[in-house]
């Protein structure tokens, strides 16, 4: 027995792993977080498959019923939305499950974030714009940023921010990282990324409060940064013509001769 925690992706049933649409199908207890997992990925559970929305669950109820199956010996395909690597609450259920000896392993998803860039057809990383995206968040009530985690800080970097679970407080993310990027700055407001609903707000920070309606709220992912609908930027040297690489040795004394 076994308890896969998969990544169901950011919303579009598509956008999962075929590893994990497998691992679904071969599971006989499918637990998914209703809020934010889309029912149509259920349509892979077995037959007689015992699925259960953990979404008004507490952490107790959730275990119990993973140890409910450990005991019966089925396995558990466990549904958390985007990847599973942030902000999923995987680790404290990861942490009772070895406490108690269930086995398990861990399937990653499609991110939130690459599926908001997705949207915009944009490349985050841009040769002499951007090379580095930070993804992070403002304090909520279920998690307070750690003291040296603040927006201002990340802002100084000048990399891409991704900003998460924020878009409520549009006004104070807007009034922090202002000063370090600029009033032209580009920002994108995607909601409900990949989804049939889903709708994408281009703006500048100095408009952004104006651009982005009321009804944008809960699953809207922030993007700023340079990069963000650029079009001046340098070209990367990785396939420029004259660049020695491994798979295309160039000149006469190629770094990695072509071996027979």
């Amino acid at each position: 027995m076994t308890v896969h925690f998969i990544g169901a992706g950011p919303g579009a049933p598509d956008l999962i792993t075929l590893r994990g649409r497998d691992l679904i199908a071969a599971s006989p207890v499918c637990l998914y977080a209703g809020s934010l997992v889309p029912e149509a990925l259920l349509a892979h559970c077995p037959p007689g498959a015992r699925i259960v929305n953990t979404a008004p669950l507490s952490l107790d109820q959730i275990i119990d019923e993973i140890a409910q199956a450990h005991a019966a010996g089925h396995d558990v395909a466990r549904l958390h939305s985007g990847d599973l690597s942030v902000w999923s609450a995987m680790g404290e259920q990861l942490r009772r499950l070895r406490a108690l000896g269930i086995p398990y392993d861990v399937t990653p998803g499609v991110p939130s974030f690459a599926a908001a860039a997705a949207a915009l057809g944009a490349e985050l990383t841009l040769p002499g714009i951007a090379q580095s995206v930070v993804l992070t968040r403002t304090s909520g009530r279920a998690s307070a940023m750690p003291e040296g985690e603040t927006l201002e800080n990340f802002a100084r970097t000048g990399a891409v921010l991704a900003i998460h679970l924020s878009v409520h407080m549009l006004d104070e993310v807007r009034t922090k990282i202002a000063p370090y990027y600029g009033a032209d700055c580009p920002v994108a407001v995607v909601w409900r990324a990949s989804w049939p609903d889903q709708r994408v707000v281009r703006a500048t920070l100095a408009t952004l409060e104006t651009a982005v309606g009321a009804e944008m709220e809960r699953t809207a992912l922030i993007l700023v940064g340079r990069s963000i609908g650029a079009e001046d930027f340098d070209e990367s040297r990785l396939y420029a013509g004259d660049y020695d690489r491994r798979y295309r040795p160039v000149g006469t004394t190629p770094r990695f001769p072509e071996t027979a």
